[in-house]
């Protein structure tokens, strides 16, 4: 079971994701989208639950100075975000293939981004930065 804060951010990415859509999956409504990293379908409760394997990713990670700012959250596999971290958290901030990753992120990130739909029940969002890219914090 995940924790409050992460079941937040779940919920927040997806309704900010334009991948993610509401369903229902056996009689409980859910919002279904995809992987930042590979596209693979990610399931989560409408109270943020994940269904399946999903994680919050930091595309600026955060021992680069990412926070949880909505335009640096995504939701990634489990085992993409692992990946992504063993190959290239720990670099400097200068080496290349870390830039270049962030930058394909961000960049997919943004053309994913939309303001939430109305007929998403979010709770207040708390983390760094607010909205689609706002800077203050959104009504919820």
């Amino acid at each position: 079971m995940s924790s409050t804060r992460t079941r937040r951010l779940l919920l927040w990415c997806a309704a900010t994701d334009r991948t993610f859509e509401r369903a229902r999956v056996g009689g409980r409504e859910v919002v279904v989208g995809k992987c930042i990293h590979c596209g693979a379908r990610h399931t989560l409760g409408m109270d943020g639950e994940a269904l399946t394997r999903a994680t919050i990713e930091h595309i600026v990670p955060r021992g680069h100075g990412g926070q949880d700012e909505l335009a640096n959250l995504a939701i990634a596999c489990a085992s993409c975000n692992i990946g992504k971290g063993h190959r290239l958290d720990l670099r400097a901030w200068s080496d290349p293939t870390l830039q270049r990753v962030i930058a394909t992120l961000q960049e997919r990130r943004a053309r994913r981004m939309r303001e939430p739909p109305a007929w998403i029940d979010l709770p207040p969002w708390t983390g760094a930065g607010a909205g689609a890219g706002a800077d203050e914090e959104p009504d919820a």
